[in-house]
């Protein structure tokens, strides 16, 4: 079987792809960061320590001078702070494109966000130089740009198990999603390797199913947790307070620079829908987000209702969970 070089193979999505590589019986080496942990058992796959922000380490502890056929990165900034983002989302991605050509690559699968289609926040604009990059280099690229996963939408989970109101932003409405699990999500990335039909395109992709809203999902929470569904409400005004609060304190305070971005992201998340964007319409459409693999959110849910978030452990998603 072909070799693969996966780079974010300790990350959310990146355990999962490492995963179906090896199901798949790819010869597949990871580069991972010294104390990462990945659960699981992996045939075929080497694991290489070191740190890929160091282009020498990539070089010398990664690649090895070694041939691949194809380079995944599932490289993302886990903060979305300022400089973390172009650090990881652009410089890294840019050594690891570097390399990827040395070795020989003819397929460079990149996962993205479906988010960067109108760019305001600093990870965001770092993806979409990176994507450009890439599609200059003359390596053959799939760009994946997932919707929501499943994960990012379990916040709330054990607000509703213990009777606590299901938190939306103004009524719950105006923002939509048709979320992906990380395993159907791993399957379409790993689909993309040798795939003409899917070879130097940008590639968006939802679960199955309708999308749905921040409403249906506290509704769809409460019915699996036998509850009568309640919601608070909270005004999107609260995003512009705050970051207009934190604004005044910036110049006095640099360090706060970051708190601002991360309360952007927020709001750009509870304002603007995880769907294709048309921009003859200018507006997002649910039509125009392909779906793909078979995992539904109710499953999901219904599995984390009753046996907890193992293996799902919220990370940077566990805000409303502390609300």
């Amino acid at each position: 079987m072909a070799r693969v070089f996966l780079a974010g193979a300790s990350g959310y999505i990146g355990q999962f792809v490492a995963r179906e590589l090896s199901r798949r019986g790819y010869e597949v080496v990871c580069f991972l960061r010294e104390g990462s942990q990945i659960r699981g058992e992996y045939p075929g796959v080497e694991f290489r320590l070191g740190s890929i922000c160091q282009p020498g380490q990539l070089h010398r502890d990664g690649f090895r001078g070694e041939r691949f056929e194809y380079v995944v990165s599932c490289l993302g900034s886990r903060t979305g702070a300022l400089e973390d983002a172009w650090d990881v989302e652009y410089r890294a991605n840019r050594a690891l494109l570097a390399e990827a050509k040395q070795a020989g690559a003819h397929q460079f699968v990149l996962l993205s966000a479906l988010c960067v289609q109108r760019p305001k926040l600093a990870f965001q604009k770092a993806k979409l130089a990176f994507e450009s990059a890439l599609k200059e280099s003359g390596v053959g690229y799939s760009i994946v740009r997932p919707t929501a996963y499943f994960k990012s939408l379990a916040g709330q989970v054990e607000r509703v198990k213990a009777g606590r109101p299901f938190l939306v932003f103004g009524n719950g409405l105006r923002t939509s999603c048709k979320p992906i699990s990380e395993r159907d999500l791993a399957r379409f990335i790993v689909d993309c390797l040798g795939d003409a039909s899917k070879l130097n395109r940008v590639l968006p992709i939802g679960g199955p199913g309708d999308a749905i809203t921040p409403r249906e999902q506290g509704e769809l929470l409460f019915e699996l947790c036998g509850r009568p569904a309640r919601f608070r409400q909270v005004p999107f005004k609260l995003f512009s307070v705050m970051e207009a609060a934190l604004s005044a304190l910036v110049p006095l305070i640099p360090s706060l620079e970051d708190k601002r971005e991360l309360l952007r992201i927020g709001r750009y998340y509870a304002s603007h829908s995880m769907l294709c964007w048309d921009p003859d319409r200018a507006h997002y459409d649910a039509a125009l987000t392909p779906s793909y693999g078979s995992d539904t959110l109710a499953d999901f849910y219904q599995r984390i209702v009753a046996d907890g978030m193992r293996g799902q452990e919220l990370g940077e998603h566990a805000l409303f969970a502390k609300l």
